[in-house]
């Protein structure tokens, strides 16, 4: 999923602010925003090439009351395109557990997809969304599933402005009817579900939809804006509003949440937080930040056991996004962060020449951290 370059971390990892004091400022994304760090301040510097989006959220917790949100937020506009990548596997998992908790079946089901030879589980296609974001996986669970259910869904759960719309990075991306399946239920042995046809994706009219000044098609530079139309669209309100279903169902109206039931709940959100290693996969290759981009991206390092990532990254065209509940335990903080970024210095699509890992993923980074360090500062007053 990504080229495994890195800058080398000169200053501790959670050094922030280089001389902007929390105090002065009146939430946690202004602070962020207005750091003298490098990573921060030469994207907010260009800010037409990036196209930013952030909204933060603080989870405000007391031993008596509800929990509340209060959120901030910068550029965001749901009628602004960006790509959203393989943010939109969090949908699959969500909606496959569900479909399988109103079928009674269990999340480790095993099924078997088209003419493939091998058997496939559930539990485990969706412990590969979230460790290694797999292409094949999503691209099994969109069969099982189907656009047509998806976006009635998502529609239906008030997750608004999303368009599901394609496979990701296979050759029948578009195709709109879905491939057979067979699904082993204990009960009753191998069913049958056959491949049913899915309403053809229509042109989305928002800013922003077509980007660049060309792109790569067979091998040939095309000297016009890439055309991201027919693509599928997931805005960073939409995200966020899927995660708080996710990780606060119970202050949601019912037809809002997702019905998992607790014991494919609690597996979703440990498959969202786990980190490779401890799915079984090697930590050279897939260290743990490997699909977490806050606070930990621009690094190999450990993280803490204190912190977990609830989380789905984005990662194509150019464009980084970071769907995130971070929860610190030892230090009684938790927050929502959801931010993309699009890093394409020369306006040419499809020619892999993106700046993920010298701006992008850096900017990320740190923003979680600048971020984290304006919580930090908040539970120490809140405290005193």
């Amino acid at each position: 999923m990504r080229t495994h370059f890195f800058y080398t971390i000169v200053t501790a990892l959670f050094l922030s602010g280089c001389g902007v004091n929390p105090k002065n400022y009146d939430n946690g994304l202004d602070f962020a925003l207005a750091s003298k760090n490098k990573k921060i301040s030469r994207v907010m510097d260009q800010l037409d090439h990036h196209q930013i989006q952030i909204l933060y959220t603080r989870v405000k917790k007391n031993e008596k009351g509800p929990v509340h949100f209060d959120s901030h937020q910068f550029q965001v506009d749901s009628s602004k395109y960006f790509y959203p990548a393989s943010s939109v596997k969090i949908i699959a998992a969500a909606l496959a557990l569900e479909a399988l908790e109103e079928r009674a079946l269990s999340h480790e089901t095993v099924y078997q997809v088209g003419g493939e030879k091998q058997q496939q589980s559930f539990s485990k296609d969706i412990q590969e969304i979230f460790a290694i974001s797999s292409n094949e996986t999503y691209n099994r669970l969109f069969d099982f599933l189907g656009t047509d259910h998806i976006n009635k869904q998502l529609t239906n759960k008030g997750i608004a402005s999303t368009r599901i719309s394609h496979r990701l990075s296979t050759s029948d991306a578009a195709n709109p009817k879905t491939r057979d399946l067979k699904i082993n239920n204990p009960a009753g042995g191998w069913s049958q579900q056959y491949g049913f046809m899915n309403q053809a994706a229509y042109p989305l009219e928002l800013s922003a939809i077509k980007k660049g000044k060309g792109y790569i098609e067979n091998g040939i530079l095309v000297t016009q804006a890439f055309d991201f139309s027919l693509k599928n669209h997931f805005p960073i309100q939409s995200q966020q509003a899927l995660l708080k279903r996710l990780v606060f169902p119970a202050l949601f109206e019912p037809h809002e949440t997702f019905e998992l039931g607790e014991e494919k709940r609690n597996f979703l959100l440990k498959s969202m937080s786990s980190v490779p290693k401890e799915m079984g996969y090697h930590t050279a290759e897939y260290y743990d930040s490997y699909g977490k981009f806050f606070m930990y991206g621009d690094t190999k390092k450990h993280i803490p056991d204190h912190i977990k990532i609830y989380n789905k990254v984005g990662y194509a065209y150019g464009t980084l996004t970071d769907n995130a509940f971070i929860k610190d335990s030892k230090n009684n903080i938790s927050f929502m962060l959801t931010a993309t970024i699009l890093v394409n210095k020369n306006g040419i699509f499809n020619d892999n020449i993106y700046e993920y890992e010298s701006i992008g993923i850096p900017f990320l980074a740190q923003l979680g951290r600048e971020i984290y360090t304006y919580e930090k500062y908040l539970k120490k007053i809140e405290t005193h």
